[in-house]
């Protein structure tokens, strides 16, 4: 995030800009990139509206359940033409049990992806903290399966705008078995993801970034720059093992993870 410091928008600016996008996600209509109105605005301006939407969410009575990190694979960023990743927020009203039932309707064009979850037994705080320090610090790994949703029209957007909409949060889904990182080679574990009952994605932790645990520790020092850390006990989704794959009301999903078990759902 270095190399654009400082903001170009006001606190009004920025408050209009999260109730603009909180809307759009909340009521689930499109709207158009906002840098395409705001050309100057930074990261740190991109950040300060995420911020805001959460402090949005958090004021109307909703819990912040986890963090998860976006456009974490090469191929991923080479797809959307950014630079580097991204991190959002988890509200409790995203979670879906496994198995469970996820409403078409409330979203504009959901996506999923098969991820990995880390759950930490200690703090994270950046800067420098690096794969050895998450590794130590994590309680254990899980299955989890992320349903991304962009407001921006066509899943179009850039860097800037994709962080000021949450990283295109929206659902998600955990379950399957938990297991202790050490007894897991993160960097081979292989995921399937079959969609109504076909092999549509395959994959292993090293599409993301290289380790898993990388996205983890990429996540703890971007925190730092806000002073913000990853407390013990925190959910942390790492990013797509699978590309993104779109998915239609009918469309029943299981991903299949190696030595982990599987998680599924439906679209209604």
């Amino acid at each position: 995030m270095a190399e654009v410091k400082g903001k170009s928008l006001s606190k009004s600016q920025v408050e209009e800009l999260a109730i603009h996008l909180e809307n759009a996600e909340l009521e689930a209509y499109e709207v158009t990139k906002i840098t395409d109105d705001f050309p100057n605005m930074t990261y740190e301006d991109a950040f300060d509206i995420q911020w805001e939407i959460r402090r949005r969410k958090e004021a109307r009575g909703n819990k912040i359940v986890g963090m998860k990190m976006g456009l974490t694979s090469w191929a991923k960023m080479a797809q959307m033409g950014v630079e580097h990743p991204c991190y959002g927020f988890l509200a409790d009203y995203f979670t879906v049990p496994d198995g469970g039932e996820i409403k078409h309707d409330e979203l504009i064009h959901p996506k999923i992806e098969a991820e990995l979850a880390f759950v930490l037994k200690d703090e994270l705080k950046g800067p420098g903290i690096h794969i050895g320090d998450v590794l130590r610090a994590t309680d254990f790994v899980m299955p989890a399966v992320e349903v991304i949703d962009s407001r921006y029209k066509d899943f179009k957007f850039d860097l800037k705008s994709v962080i000021a909409d949450n990283s295109s949060s929206s659902r998600f889904v955990t379950g399957g078995r938990m297991a202790d990182p050490a007894d897991l080679d993160l960097k081979t574990l292989g995921v399937v993801m079959e969609i109504n009952g076909e092999v549509v994605q395959t994959g292993a932790g090293a599409a993301v970034l290289g380790h898993p645990a990388a996205s983890v520790a990429m996540l703890a020092n971007m925190l730092a720059e806000r002073g913000e850390s990853l407390k013990a006990g925190s959910f942390i989704m790492i990013g797509a093992i699978t590309a993104a794959v779109q998915v239609n009301k009918g469309d029943n999903f299981t991903v299949h993870y190696q030595g982990l078990g599987s998680i599924g759902g439906k679209f209604v």
